[in-house]
């Protein structure tokens, strides 16, 4: 209960009432006493008139118009020359005099907070205005026992009403935050859990209905990305079973296509000019078949092991990526350059980070290939305290806006005839493997650049 949405509202309401009761309880008793007072000074200025109708009263007659009042004494000050004056024997000595003409807020809460912490006997003065403009000042002495209590039993009183207003006033807002937020709220967390139980039936998805905008709005956005999951877990349920069946064939064809290529080579022995010149493109097309359905293969596997992290010399392995390049027959016109520091080591995986240098240059120097110009291709490395950033560079023409905008989908990026595109969708994700990443840094006539970036971590 206290750990729901309601139950919390609840307990924060009912604190927040009681604040604002409390803010408003302590200049509620200021002026209740000041009221008190001015009471006692109007009761006392009317004890006085008896003294104005006749000069001598007797002493019993005195002490009735002060009890009456409540008071000791009273001075009215008609005027300068002129003080009426009642008065009996005090208890004790006057322990402070407040002057009620024009008191400040601050000084009657001062006072009214200062008398409720005092709880002895006590005597005190009060001085005030006459009523009906009767004189220039009236001044009394009196008990402060009796304000003390008065005041706690109107306090009382108040904390008691604030308390019955405030839990009131919780309750209601309590049933209206259930009826109009909780409820709903609910009814959108029970949609969400029956979907994620079952995200493949229809029935599932959510159905706006929320009074309130906000709620409409997160019902909304729910339907529509619970529509696009199902949709999206859909086309993934036909193409794992089109994967499935795309693996199969890739199998019986590749056997089929190997059985034609190792035919194939014996036609290169006919003396037939015409099955000459056509051989070398039917060997061709064969080769480019087997590794489109060997690629479609070891991408549909989807076995990737995890890298395994080792410290080994960088230059080292850019060495062993470009000599490999090298010895590639009839690329005399491409060139190689590395700038990596020969001391610099690295945490990564050697065989997976071979592969991803290995398909970034080969790509590179088929690129300066294709374009039928020299061209050079360099390997640069960045080393800063959070990662090692190691930038592939090439001379060649450039990527196509096609092969751009599907640089890392499978089967759609590829950059020249006969690519399956899934060089650079692995190499992505060998790289992701090592939580960094490939990128693409820029592209154009000028030439082409990739960049790794894979972060440090502890070493």
């Amino acid at each position: 209960m206290l750990n729901s949405l309601s139950g919390r509202f609840l307990i924060l309401t009912t604190v927040f009432v009681m604040l604002a009761e409390v803010l408003i309880f302590v200049p509620s008793v200021a002026r209740f006493r000041e009221d008190y007072l001015l009471s006692r000074l109007e009761r006392a200025q009317i004890a006085s008139l008896a003294l104005l109708a006749d000069d001598m009263i007797d002493t019993d007659l005195e002490e009735e118009l002060l009890r009456n009042a409540g008071v000791f004494n009273v001075v009215l000050r008609r005027d300068e020359a002129r003080q009426l004056a009642l008065s009996s024997p005090m208890p004790a000595a006057i322990s402070a005099t407040y002057d009620l003409r024009d008191p400040t807020a601050y000084v009657l809460i001062r006072d009214a907070l200062m008398r409720l912490a005092r709880p002895g006997e006590e005597v005190i003065r009060v001085i005030g205005a006459p009523v009906q403009d009767a004189g220039l000042l009236i001044e009394i002495t009196m008990e402060s026992a009796p304000l003390r209590a008065a005041m706690l039993d109107y306090g009382v009183r108040i904390l008691i009403l604030s308390a019955v207003i405030s839990i009131f006033t919780a309750l209601l807002l309590f049933l209206a935050v259930r009826a109009f937020l909780v409820k709903p709220i609910k009814r959108v967390v029970a949609a969400m859990q029956a979907y994620a139980a079952a995200p493949e039936d229809a029935r599932n998805i959510i159905r706006p209905g929320a009074g309130v905008t906000e709620l409409r709005e997160a019902e909304e956005t729910l339907l529509t990305l619970e529509t696009q999951l199902t949709a999206a877990l859909r086309q993934r349920e036909r193409l794992a079973q089109l994967g499935e069946g795309v693996s199969k064939i890739s199998h019986d064809l590749r056997n089929i296509l190997t059985s034609a290529q190792l035919i194939s080579d014996r036609f290169e022995m006919s003396e037939d000019p015409t099955v000459k010149r056509l051989t070398p493109r039917l060997m061709n097309s064969i080769s480019r078949a087997i590794t489109l359905t060997e690629s479609t293969l070891a991408f549909g596997k989807a076995e990737e092991p995890p890298p395994a992290l080792t410290r080994f010399s960088l230059a080292g392995l850019v060495d062993e990526v470009l000599d490999a390049e090298r010895l590639v027959p009839g690329e005399d016109e491409v060139s190689y350059a590395a700038d990596v520091p020969q001391a610099l080591m690295i945490r990564a995986d050697h065989e997976q980070l071979y592969r991803v240098l290995s398909n970034l240059v080969r790509n590179a120097r088929q690129a300066i290939s294709s374009s039928g110009t020299a061209g050079e291709i360099a390997v640069q490395v960045h080393d800063t305290p959070e990662a090692w950033r190691i930038e592939v560079t090439d001379t060649g023409p450039g990527l196509p806006p096609k092969a751009q905008e599907h640089l890392f989908q499978a089967f759609q990026g590829g950059a020249r005839k006969g690519g399956t595109g899934l060089g650079l969708v692995i190499a992505s994700e060998l790289v992701r493997g090592h939580g960094g990443r490939l990128e693409l840094v820029r592209t154009g006539a000028g030439g082409t650049q990739f960049a790794i970036q894979l972060p440090k971590g502890e070493l």
